[in-house]
């Protein structure tokens, strides 16, 4: 029984660590706070990266049937108002543009975002959608605080406004590093409402990431159900076989 605790303690004990490192990479980010669980926002989220996002950047583990049916649409609403290259429903969610095209404006073709949810985290993609800021020394006129000399200009800035960035003195290399972000000329939303629109962003991609999340969360409650029932049944048992046993 030692051993086992020993055990039980090692491992939660790693998983503290894990959790710590996790932490200590993501410093200095915002949380998200998404919530998979928010059907509205999900679906909000899919208008909003059909419409600004998946002009250049493909799901290509994603199907349109299967945003469909996970987020309480049906086929022909996706086919409608989500689907603009024309593909079928039971198709991969792909870009219209060119690889050449992409190359040639980009300086490479964008990349499938279909796990940037996994790989980065969800609290990186709500930053990142939030530090665009103008800068004209950049060939897209465009530079991002969390993914610095990125090759691409901000697609929300509609709604976002301009930003600016703050720089403060120069470092002993010559550098000079950007205090804050500030909005010159306000978008057509508040903070608040563009907190939001990025939050519904960031929570589809985190979905696009693992669909079958939704399904295992609701799952999820059930087998812990059935567990508890089990546990009980169990005791029953156990409570009968030994009735007779002093």
């Amino acid at each position: 029984m030692t051993k086992f605790l020993a055990t039980i303690f090692a491992a939660a004990l790693s998983l503290g660590i894990a959790g710590a490192a996790v932490a200590s990479e993501t410093g200095g980010l915002h949380p998200a706070g998404t919530d998979l669980d928010d059907q509205a926002s999900l679906q909000r989220g899919a208008k909003l990266y059909m419409n600004y996002c998946a002009g250049c950047h493909s799901l290509k583990y994603l199907r349109y049937s299967r945003i469909a049916s996970d987020l309480g649409l049906t086929e022909e609403q996706v086919q409608a108002n989500l689907n603009f290259t024309g593909a079928a429903a039971g198709e991969q969610v792909q870009v219209a543009m060119r690889h050449d095209d992409g190359t040639a404006f980009f300086g490479k073709m964008p990349p499938d975002l279909s796990v940037i949810a996994r790989v980065r985290g969800s609290d990186w993609i709500f930053n990142y959608l939030k530090s665009f800021y103008l800068d004209e020394t950049r060939p897209v006129g465009w530079n991002n605080t969390v993914f610095p000399n990125a090759s691409m200009p901000n697609p929300l800035w509609e709604m976002q406004g301009l930003q600016h960035a703050e720089f403060g003195a120069a470092d002993a290399s010559g550098e000079r590093p950007i205090e804050k972000l500030v909005l010159a000329q306000p978008g057509t939303q508040t903070p608040e409402q563009f907190d939001q629109t990025v939050r519904d962003i960031t929570a589809f991609l985190e979905y696009a990431g693992e669909p079958a999340v939704l399904k295992r969360h609701s799952l999820g409650v059930w087998v812990v159900l059935f567990l508890a029932f089990l546990t009980f049944l169990a005791w029953l048992l156990k409570k009968e076989y030994w009735r007779d046993v002093k």
